[in-house]
C-alpha cells in the first residue's frame, strides 16, 4: 500500500521561501490526487493545493494562489509544495494526502480532507515576524 512522508518542514522568516515534499512509497492504487493540507492549532484541516499526477492538472486554495507551487517529481516519486512569500498566518502543520480522482468533472479540485484516503504524519512549518 502507499506511504506518505513529509519533510522540509522548519522556523522560517515571513517573505521567505519553504519547500515541503512528500515522499510516496508502495503502490499508488490508483491515488492519482496528490494534495497538501495543512492544519493550525484549533483549527480544521485545511487544503492548500493538489495535483492530478496522470495530468499535472493543480488546484490551490484562494490564500496560497500565486505564493504557492505543487509538483511532481516522477523520479524521485515525489511531491513538492514550494511556498514563497510566505505569511505569518501559513503557520501551520502540514500534511500530504493521496486519494482516488473524482469523476465527471475535474479530477482533483479544491475539496476536503474526508476525500482522501492515506494521509502522511506532517512537518510544521512556522513563519516568524
Amino acid at each position: 500500500q502507499e506511504q506518505l512522508m513529509e519533510s522540509g518542514g522548519g522556523s522560517v522568516e515571513a517573505g521567505g521561501t519553504q519547500r515541503l515534499s512528500c515522499a510516496v512509497s508502495g503502490s499508488r492504487s490508483g491515488y492519482l490526487c496528490m494534495a497538501w493540507f495543512r492544519q493550525a492549532p484549533g483549527e480544521e484541516r485545511q487544503f492548500v493545493a493538489s495535483i492530478y499526477t496522470l495530468g499535472g492538472q493543480t488546484n490551490y486554495d484562494h490564500s496560497v494562489k500565486g505564493r504557492f507551487t505543487i509538483s511532481q517529481n516522477s523520479a524521485k516519486n515525489e511531491i513538492n509544495l514550494d511556498m514563497n512569500s510566505v505569511k505569518v498566518a501559513d503557520t501551520a502543520m502540514y500534511y500530504c494526502a493521496a486519494g482516488r480522482p473524482l469523476i465527471g468533472g475535474p479530477p482533483c479540485p479544491v475539496i476536503g480532507p474526508e476525500y482522501f484516503d492515506l494521509w502522511g504524519q506532517g512537518t510544521k512549518v512556522t513563519v516568524r515576524r
